[in-house]
């Protein structure tokens, strides 16, 4: 399926700030709304990562592409993922992000760098596990965190850490 892109909601939006609800990954519905994700991504430039609340369906879903991005050293390809969880997390740091819901603002962000997450594929509903480092470690943390209504503004240390955008790069 090759999917629809859908236009991003910016913050305040209500369903940017609520919890997501797990949803079938064999149901039609979410096997569609994947590939809208995947296909927004694709459309949107450097954009590396996506969460359904994004594109205002409040379900447990994500997409991402870190291989895209140059500061990527793994990287699982483009992949959708259904009720997703993070199952390690380690080697804390501290990068850059930005958002796509939050235009023109990128912060230092504490991230783990090297994660372990399991969700489903959509579709089939199998079972993957996928280990992260680096950029898309960051990138997928950033989409679990959409899916439990928070913003990567609600994790910045303090206003020092806030910054005006100068370039285009989303995580």
């Amino acid at each position: 399926m090759s999917g629809v892109p859908r236009d991003v909601l910016g913050a305040p939006h209500p369903v940017l700030s609520a919890s997501a609800e797990p949803v079938d990954p064999t149901d039609p519905f979410v096997v569609s709304a994947a590939a809208d994700l995947l296909a927004t991504l694709r459309e949107a430039g450097m954009l590396t990562g996506l969460a359904a609340p994004q594109v205002g369906l409040s379900w447990r879903l994500i997409a991402f592409d870190a291989g895209r991005h140059p500061r990527s050293r793994s990287s699982a390809g483009a992949l959708a993922l259904v009720n997703p969880r993070l199952a390690e997390a380690s080697h804390w740091r501290v990068g850059r992000e930005g958002c796509l819901s939050v235009r023109g603002l990128f912060a230092e962000v504490p991230r783990a760098a090297e994660i372990t997450v399991c969700g489903q594929l959509p579709g089939s509903g199998e079972l993957v596990t996928i280990e992260a480092d680096a950029f898309e470690a960051r990138c997928i943390q950033h989409q679990l965190d959409h899916l439990d209504g928070v913003l990567f503004l609600d994790r910045v240390p303090g206003a020092r850490a806030l910054h005006h955008r100068s370039h285009s790069c989303y995580a």
